[in-house]
């Protein structure tokens, strides 16, 4: 069925009809851009380049530019509008006798439109008013927008017409990113984070690698996995939830240190904070321990604040946010007993489940050790963290796959860092005794079996790789997405996440603008 058009598109579509009988092709080929906007802005110098009553400039400014109409004023046989590139804006004027015959009367004032992408050449100027301007000499249409912008009107100190839902926002995002030049620079941002920390490992001569998306068994996390069908093969895969086990088995064969900036997928809810799609960097690094690991991972953001920002003093929502090193380091059951009262160290199941009763937490029977104790920190503890903090020695019944404490009976080497009340980070001593790493495996299945579907399964792959010998290793999960969180101060995951994953529309129901309805019992930075 043929799609019905608004009134507004129609017009656009008979203005593009138009154009084609005037032999005007709607959609160029290409065009060459010698300037942008913020450059020519940047670089005009009245001096050189201004033309005054006593003669033309001693240097004329000669650019080709190209962009988007943003806004236009008609004033007879001249024109004014400001083209939208890239960088930013620049206003153009447009005179009838500079453009070749008939084009301005028939093509500029009638078949364009505000969205249509054109090229100009011509030189720069400042206006009476003081404004610099592209004076137009020649101007070619490169593509028709067939759809109007919602473009932001202000008046009386008033915005009007403001593309405010959040939800469509997200889910048209290449409109978004035309309405609201800034959220380009978040993700220009979010770039540059990327490559400050790319840099930052490369230097210390750690090795990125690239592990399968599709794994015949999921592992590295406490998570669901999304799954798929191999046909050739008849065999079920999953995409992968963590890079954790397939990284492990590089240090095995002789690198000592590999990363793996990659995609990742749980099969969880939605919320500010989780998306089923998301980025991690996971770090490998052999004969080291998480102790060690802390002050990489503190020196590492710190440059990278220092890199987007010239500080490590950042605003985070109404709160001011120091990465500056060292970090805060807090025992969990020291944690949870400065908030709670409770004392959970060496408690069993029974006892546990007792506590997180008398505390208000909703549990159920298939909830372990391990999950009582991440749901009495995850509700009392974690959000009251807002300076970067490290959480070490977790119970060994929440992270099968770290390295026995070398002191403390019952727990783990390992650490989270927590900023403004969620995790970014989580870090083990690896464990490398494959016989007890089978027993963890074990236990996992034994949850499993009493319906806890974020269990581990069996890898015995990665045992045989194990049992060759691993050094000791230090590991590493960041996640990317909740740290441009941070370094952006963007308040939602979709915010950092260009095409975040969304209700289909005739589906959605609008809650928080297009946040929907959520859940928390999982965190897309967590390797385990």
């Amino acid at each position: 069925m043929a799609r019905e058009y608004s009134e507004q598109e129609q017009v656009r579509r008979d203005a593009r009809a138009n154009m084609e009988e005037a032999g005007v092709n709607p959609y160029a080929y290409s065009w060459n851009v010698t300037h942008h906007s913020d450059e020519i802005l940047e670089s005009f110098d009245d001096a050189r380049h201004q033309a005054t009553e006593e003669g033309p400039a001693p240097e004329e400014l000669r650019v080709s530019i190209a962009g988007r109409i943003m806004s236009r004023r008609i004033m007879g046989k001249a024109a004014f509008f400001h083209l939208q590139d890239e960088s930013g804006r620049i206003q153009v004027y447009v005179s009838r006798d500079d453009l070749p015959e008939g084009f301005y009367n028939s093509v500029f004032k009638k078949m364009l439109d505000i969205g249509d992408v054109v090229g100009i050449e011509g030189f720069v100027f400042r206006t009476r008013v003081g404004e610099i301007s592209v004076h137009a000499q020649q101007l070619e249409v490169l593509s028709k927008a067939l759809r109007p912008f919602p473009i932001e009107k202000e008046q009386d100190g008033h915005v009007y017409n403001a593309m405010t839902d959040k939800e469509f926002r997200y889910r048209q995002r290449y409109v978004d990113l035309v309405v609201h030049p800034e959220v380009r620079d978040t993700f220009r941002q979010r770039a540059r984070m990327i490559s400050t920390m790319r840099s930052f490992l490369d230097e210390r001569g750690y090795v990125e690698v690239e592990t399968p998306v599709l794994q015949p068994i999921y592992g590295g996390a406490a998570a669901r996995p999304f799954t798929t069908h191999h046909n050739a093969l008849d065999m079920k895969l999953y995409m992968r939830i963590a890079d954790e086990l397939y990284l492990k088995r590089l240090i095995v064969g002789g690198f000592d240190g590999v990363y793996e900036i990659s995609k990742d997928f749980r099969n969880e809810g939605l919320s500010r904070f989780h998306n089923p799609e998301f980025t991690m960097m996971e770090l490998y690094v052999a004969y080291k321990d998480y102790d060690w690991m802390m002050g990489l991972v503190e020196e590492m953001v710190e440059s990278i604040a220092l890199a987007l920002h010239g500080t490590t003093e950042l605003i985070v929502g109404d709160k001011t946010i120091s990465f500056k090193r060292p970090w805060k380091r807090l025992p969990l059951f020291d944690a949870i007993e400065e908030r709670t009262g409770e004392q959970l160290f060496g408690k069993d199941q029974a006892e546990l489940a007792a506590i997180a009763k008398k505390l208000g937490l909703e549990i159920d029977d298939t909830m372990g050790v391990g999950k009582l104790i991440d749901e009495i920190f995850g509700e009392f503890v974690e959000p009251h963290l807002i300076q970067p903090t490290y959480i070490t020695d977790y119970p060994i019944e929440l992270s099968p796959l770290a390295k026995r404490h070398r002191s403390k009976n019952g727990l783990v080497e390992r650490f989270e860092a927590i900023v403004n009340g969620k995790e970014l980070c989580n870090a083990f001593s690896e464990l490398n005794d494959p016989d007890d790493q089978r027993a963890r495996f074990e236990d996992q299945e034994r949850l499993g079996n009493k319906g806890d579907d974020e269990a581990m399964q069996m890898d015995e792959d990665y045992l045989r790789a194990l049992e060759y010998g691993m050094p000791p290793t230090a590991g590493l999960g960041i996640g990317i997405d909740r740290l441009a969180m941070l370094m952006t101060n963007s308040e939602s995951i979709r915010d950092v996440i260009l095409f975040p994953l969304l209700r289909p529309e005739s589906e959605h129901e609008s809650d928080e603008h297009g946040e929907g309805s959520t859940t928390e019992d999982s965190d897309e930075s967590r390797k385990a």
